[in-house]
């Protein structure tokens, strides 16, 4: 029996969640490797408390091929991947270019397809591994102006429900979380306005409400340590469920309810929480 840590990659991890979960895992005896697009290049690697960091722009085909390479030479594997590099766009849908739509999809979806490719092969030659996407709560729940993050959280959850089907054979287990809103960098840091967002914008006021009551329930939500122990709690589990919500209950209740009240009734209640009847 192989009794060597497992050796885990999770991407996004120099802040936020990701830094969380990578942290939360060496702390339990994971052999973690945490990437980032600031964190120093393949030959300047650096350790911090136990994590290592390495470079990855999951943007970038040959940078995740690079650095997933990197690891199975020193490790021979990866036994678990945890994707949460991502950001989010706030904006009208009719505001929000091609441009600005595809860069979010670059990193929330094509990111998340392009570590799946690069870490499934070692899985499933070893018949044994988990991939963690890190969705979101906007992920079934879409946020008004904030159409293209949900879209692409919801893009995650087809892909990971396919997936799920597709490996299961392997041995290779793929999960869901979805967090609600987190105290983390990303109110500040990682979610970027469209460019259109202007003065004369009919959706100016509506948008600005709106995206108030993102940053003060993100401000004020849970922090994101939490999310560690659970994701600890998954890959402990041989048969993990797929989707696995967590945050404060007044979001992961919504879920319910968007499943039980008909849609204009819960459609008004997402209006009027956001502000934008």
């Amino acid at each position: 029996m192989n009794t060597a840590p497992r050796v885990v990659l999770v991407t996004g991890a120099t802040s936020g969640i990701g830094q969380a979960i990578a942290l939360h895992l060496v702390d339990k005896g994971y052999r973690v490797y945490g990437t980032g697009r600031s964190a120093p290049s393949l030959s300047a690697e650096s350790s911090e408390s136990g994590l290592t960091l390495l470079k990855m722009n999951v943007d970038d085909d040959d940078s995740v091929r690079e650095c997933v390479s990197a690891i199975l030479d020193r490790e021979g594997r990866v036994d678990v991947a945890v994707n949460s590099a991502g950001f989010g766009l706030a904006g009208a849908v009719e505001e929000t270019s091609l441009e600005e739509a595809l860069a979010q999809f670059q990193t929330n979806f094509f990111g998340v397809l392009r570590v799946c490719r690069a870490v499934l092969p070692s899985m499933r030659a070893n018949r044994l591994g988990y991939i963690i996407n890190i969705s979101s709560l906007a992920g079934v729940l879409a946020v008004p102006f904030q159409g293209l993050y949900s879209a692409s959280k919801f893009a995650v959850e087809g892909l990971s429900e396919a997936l799920r089907m597709e490996v299961r054979p392997f041995g290779v287990r793929v999960v869901l979380i979805e967090p609600g809103d987190t105290s983390t960098g990303f109110t500040a840091n990682k979610r970027i306005a469209v460019q259109a967002v202007a003065a004369d914008s009919p959706y100016r006021d509506r948008f600005n409400r709106a995206l108030e009551v993102s940053r003060t329930e993100e401000t004020h939500g849970p922090s994101p340590a939490a999310i560690g122990p659970l994701v600890a709690k998954i890959i402990a589990t041989a048969e993990p469920r797929l989707r696995y919500t967590c945050g404060p209950l007044s979001q992961t209740s919504a879920v319910l309810l968007k499943r039980t009240l008909p849609q204009a009734t819960f459609e008004g209640l997402m209006m009027s929480h956001y502000g934008v009847r």
